[in-house]
């Protein structure tokens, strides 16, 4: 695999589990459980678009690196 799209795909991964613990604690603070489809429907969504955005910015982040 491609390091770059490696790279990708695990800050979408970091995105989905800062996702899920995010409505964990919702679920503590609330006491209201979504239930297991709305979470992995999100957590999804977040995987894809976190990755899709990472993937995207990567060239202007290099750039914006000092040497």
């Amino acid at each position: 695999m491609d390091p770059q799209l490696k790279s990708s795909v695990l800050w979408g991964a970091v995105g989905a589990m800062a996702f899920l613990v995010l409505v964990q604690g919702y679920h503590l603070v609330a006491d209201d459980f979504l239930g297991l489809g709305p979470m992995a429907a999100g957590a999804l969504a977040v995987l894809v678009a976190t990755t899709a955005l990472s993937h995207a910015v990567r060239p202007r982040l290099l750039q914006n690196e000092s040497p």
